[in-house]
């Protein structure tokens, strides 16, 4: 039973962890939530993750899936092309506090990104029969598997949100973000702002079968937000805004915005942009 209706206004994947996502018309669900989200990551020598948070040049870092290959680009070099079906060498890399087995994507990929990075880098791809967990003090009984996301899934987040923000920007003279900035996988219509803070469950009918997505805990937000995606410069906006109001107890009082969520039910199923779907309100 639903308590509210909501439209899919946006799906979008990050294929290259912490480089830029893609928004796409459909996108299917897997056991680690989008495919081919997070299901790529930069590391150093040592095998440990890097993001925007030390290199925010990883925002120049465009993204597009095409129908057998992942298509790199970034300013100043020739595109990069991976076969989706192709890895090289197995290996071991740390992701937080996650040691996992992933596959080396080469030389010449390691090579590209170092020369856009300015430093020794290798690109890996997730082991699909690798299984690393979100945590089950949010999750509960759900055993929500991940690829190379922080720690969840599905980060959801709402139109209406993203406009609360920008108009508090705005009465500050400050110029408005886009929702490229937060990351999200699924953007949702039809809620108020922050609505998503309070949703239990979201489920849709599509024609492969039912999907249930619940919303299990608020997404602490990190500076990658204040990296600007057009530039790769990090400033102090929106985080600054965003501490005058979206301090979050649930989280221990860190900033958050968006909720992350996991699949109860739906594997194999297409969500579609423009699809009603129902939420129920947690109470």
């Amino acid at each position: 039973m639903s308590d509210i209706d909501v439209t899919i206004a946006g799906l979008h994947v990050h294929p290259v962890k912490s480089c830029a996502g893609v928004s796409l018309p459909e996108v299917l669900l897997i056991e680690t939530g989008f495919e081919f989200d997070r299901a790529w990551m930069v590391v150093d020598t040592d095998g440990e993750f890097l993001s925007q948070r030390e290199l925010p040049r990883m925002a120049l870092v465009a993204t597009e899936l095409r129908h057998s290959e992942l298509v790199l680009r970034a300013p100043g070099m020739l595109a990069l092309h991976l076969a989706l079906d192709t890895v090289e060498a197995p290996t071991r890399v740390r992701v937080w506090d996650d040691e996992v087995a992933a596959y080396d994507m080469g030389d010449l990929a390691a090579q590209w990104f170092s020369d856009f990075l300015r430093q020794p880098l290798r690109l890996v791809r997730f082991d699909p029969e690798q299984k690393r967990l979100s945590n089950r003090a949010w999750t509960g009984t759900i055993e929500a598997e991940n690829a190379f996301s922080d720690g969840y899934p599905i980060l959801v987040i709402s139109e209406a949100s993203l406009a609360g923000l920008n108009e508090r920007l705005a009465a500050r003279d400050l110029p408005p973000v886009t929702m490229q900035r937060f990351r999200p996988n699924l953007v949702l219509a039809g809620l108020d702002e922050d609505g998503e803070d309070h949703l239990d469950e979201i489920t849709f009918d599509t024609p492969e079968g039912p999907v249930r997505l619940k919303l299990v805990k608020p997404c602490p937000r990190c500076p990658i937000p204040n990296v600007d995606p057009a530039t790769g410069v990090a400033g102090h906006e929106p985080g600054d805004t965003l501490a005058g109001y979206r301090a979050d107890e649930r989280v221990g009082g860190a900033i958050s915005f968006g909720m992350n969520a996991v699949i109860v039910e739906g594997l194999e199923c297409v969500l579609r942009v423009g699809q009603v779907g129902g939420a129920s309100i947690r109470f």
